[in-house]
């Protein structure tokens, strides 16, 4: 025998069926959530690479700078960084002729050259090309810590170094004894033949 419901009661039954089928489309939608996340975070990451240490270059430092020689610098320095560390440049250097912003490469020579003007400085205007300014060239056995200084490209040090030399061998007898003077090479010599005199 069929039982008679009621509107009413059929109204309750309904809404009670919406709300169940709601609650459980949501808990479905959590669980399809909740089951694509754990295959995201599945996906296994990469270490953090770390930054490698900084190497340390060594580079060669020569010509006009106050301290010539081997200089240790971090990677990424400068060119203006090393003649820095070889205690700056003389007041000859020309460097113009230097580009002080390149990077910095392990082993090479820096060589911060004297101003072609500074080295004709000393030379008289007139037409020989050769003659020397009033003062004369300098005299290699006689001359003073001062006056060596002020030849292009000698600096304090070397000066010293040249006092010492004619110390302890004696007089030079050419300017190609300058060549036994440590920290002088051919290419200074030749800067300094038509300067000096034995």
């Amino acid at each position: 025998m069929p039982v008679a419901v009621s509107r009413t009661t059929a109204l309750v039954g309904v809404c009670l069926a919406l709300v169940v089928l709601a609650l459980l489309g949501q808990r479905l939608a959590h669980a399809g959530a909740a089951s694509s996340e754990p295959e995201s975070a599945a996906v296994p990451l990469e270490p953090v690479a770390e930054a490698p240490p900084r190497t340390i270059l060594v580079v060669h430092v020569v010509g006009e700078v106050r301290r010539p020689g081997l200089y240790r610098l971090r990677d990424g320095s400068r060119i203006a960084d090393a003649v820095r560390r070889a205690g700056g440049a003389l007041r000859d250097a020309d460097l113009a002729a230097v580009n002080l912003a390149a990077p910095l490469v392990d082993g090479v020579q820096i060589l911060v050259p004297v101003k072609a003007v500074a080295a004709g400085l000393p030379t008289g205007g007139g037409g020989d090309g050769g003659g020397v300014a009033t003062t004369g060239p300098v005299s290699l056995s006689s001359a003073t810590l001062d006056e060596l200084d002020a030849l292009p490209g000698v600096g304090p040090v070397t000066a010293q170094k040249i006092l010492d030399y004619r110390t302890e061998h004696g007089p030079f007898a050419s300017v190609d004894d300058l060549d036994a003077v440590p920290g002088i090479g051919p290419t200074r010599i030749e800067q300094l033949r038509d300067l000096v005199t034995p």
